[in-house]
Formats: structure tokens, sequence, C-alpha cells
């Protein structure tokens, strides 16, 4: 395949070499959207790492200090995927070595924009992403919001790299606490009613391997119906859903517990955790 053929041509340099640049990295190369060779990794002192994704996708990667000037440099977007902690020097040492048409895209959980292009000395074009776990199999959700010197071509970079990964939001920034309360943490709700339900098998007398065969199946066949007929959830529910039949008496039980209103308070404590810990995060740096 000739290097014309593939969706982005730029040099994208990820910043951070942990699970989610790896995440993203394998999707982008899986479905032919960059160059492995237009893939540049970084990492601060792990060579074991470093030495593991390039046998496994191909790209470039350096841990050298003296060489990472150059290579952020002559990078057209750069991923920050460090940790939050080592967010704020990492901006400073970066925001001089940046031109203005420089693409910055974070995936650094709580950091705003307006934090970032200060830290960074400059009004640099920034994406803020918020992927979620499943990105790493390529059915990730992820919100992303822009700031206002996104360029049009930046933005379809952006997309570009994401939908590689799964699908995409653009949002106002404001929103992302919120969006990080319903996608963001969004897996680990559907895995507890995952166990809850592998329990209730098990108990009753199945095996393990069994409750959780059924469980997985029963999960990705209500997704995909939701995904595929269109419908709203609370319609295919009924549709399941009889008068006086089992899974009416299943959804009064539920009812009872205030199943409904707990998972949107659940919801809500999530964001506003989310915007507490941001806040620390920014306080802090």
């Amino acid at each position: 395949m000739s290097q014309q053929q593939y969706a982005i041509q730029n040099n994208i340099t990820f910043y951070g070499a942990g699970s989610m640049a790896e995440a993203i990295v394998r999707g982008l190369i899986a479905r032919s959207v960059v160059l492995p060779s237009n893939i540049m990794m970084l990492n601060r002192s792990n060579a074991v790492r470093l030495e593991e994704l390039q046998k496994l996708y191909q790209v470039k990667t350096s841990n050298d200090e003296s060489a990472k000037i150059g290579i952020l440099q002559s990078s057209s977007v750069i991923v920050l995927a460090m940790k939050p902690k080592d967010a704020a020097a990492a901006l400073q040492q970066l925001g001089p070595l940046l031109s203005e048409d420089q693409l910055i895209v974070s995936v650094i959980a709580g950091l705003s924009i307006s934090t970032m292009q200060r830290l960074l000395g400059r009004n640099q074009p920034i994406a803020r992403t918020m992927p979620n776990t499943s990105s790493s199999i390529g059915l990730g959700a992820t919100g992303i919001s822009f700031s206002t010197e996104v360029t049009e071509d930046q933005q379809r970079i952006v997309t570009t790299l994401f939908e590689a990964v799964g699908t995409i939001t653009i949002i106002e920034e404001k929103n992302m606490d919120l969006l990080t309360g319903i996608s963001g943490s969004g897996p680990a709700y559907i895995y507890y009613m995952m166990e809850a339900m592998i329990a209730a098998g098990v108990r009753g007398g199945l095996t393990q391997e069994q409750c959780t065969e059924l469980t997985i199946q029963t999960v990705l066949g209500a997704a995909r119906m939701v995904q595929q007929t269109g419908e709203a959830p609370s319609a295919l529910r009924a549709k399941v859903t009889s008068p006086n039949g089992s899974t009416q008496a299943a959804i009064s039980v539920l009812d009872e517990g205030d199943f409904f209103e707990d998972v949107i308070a659940a919801v809500n404590r999530c964001s506003e955790r989310s915007r507490e810990m941001g806040a620390a995060l920014e306080e802090e740096i």
C-alpha cells in the first residue's frame, strides 16, 4: 500500500507510551490510517516498553533526551499521553519548541485547554479528548473539544485519529466532565451489572463459565439491538416486557430499588468527582 492511500500523512508523535497511546496506535495501524513509519512514540525511561512497541507495530520509538527536541519540533501532531502528574513539566518544556501550526492532542484527564495553553505559554491549537478503555479493542467512545485555534484540517486529523478506535462525539469543553460520567467511566457500570448477573446465575446453580458466556452474549446482543434497529432502549425494553410476565417482575424489583435514578445519580457523582479531580490537578500545577 502506498503512503498516498493513508488517511493521515502527517508525522505524529505520542508523548507518552502507556496503554491509551498504544490503543490509539494499534487502531491507526490496524485500519491503515497512518503509516507506521510516520508514528513516533516517546518514553522517558522504559526502553523495554519502547522496544516492545516497536516490534509489535513497527513504529519509531525513542527515550533519548537529546533527540526529543528535534522529534517534537518536526511533528505535525503531538499527542500528550503522559500521566497527569508529569503534564505540567512536559507542557512547559514543550511550549518554546512549538511553531504556531503544530497541533496538540491531549488524552490527559482533567486538564483544561486554557491551562494547557497557559503552561505552553502560547495559544496553541489544542484538541482535548476523553477516550474510554474500550478504545483498546476498537470500540471506544471518545469525546473531543477543540480550542478556537484548531483549523478544519486539524479537526479532520483528530476525528480520523479517534475514529480508528471507535466512535467520536464533538462537545463543548464545559461538558467534558458529564461525558466522563457517561462514557469515560461508563464501561465500569456495565461490568458491575455483569458481575451481578453472573453472581445470580452461580448462586442459582449454573457454572461460572455458563453464567459468564450467557451474560456476555446478552450484553453484546442488547447493545447491538439498540445500534442496529435505531430504536430507543425504552422501546426495545417494552417489547420484551409483557404485562405481569417474568421480565416485568424483574424490572419491578429494579424499580423498587430506584435503579433508574441510582444510575443517573452515579453518572452525576462521577461527573462531579471528575470536576473535583480536574480542579485539584489544575490547582496543583
